[in-house]
């Protein structure tokens, strides 16, 4: 799976103890999800360029290919 970065606010990050992609990632850079945590109210998504991270979902947008 592929993704788009489209941006954070800080209640993105906060809800759900996520990681902060602000400064790390480049808005509109296309990043390859290495894993998918579904939760009941929010999902995560580890990249493989930062396996030990955890982004909140809603800061990305999925993409073909």
């Amino acid at each position: 799976m592929k993704v788009k970065y489209v941006g954070a606010t800080d209640n993105q990050v906060r809800w759900g103890s996520n990681d902060d992609p602000r400064g790390l990632l480049i808005k509109g850079q296309i990043y390859n999800v290495s894993r998918k945590e579904e939760h009941s109210w929010h999902t995560k998504l580890y990249l493989e360029k930062f396996p030990k991270l955890k982004f909140n979902s809603v800061c990305f947008k999925e993409v073909e290919g």
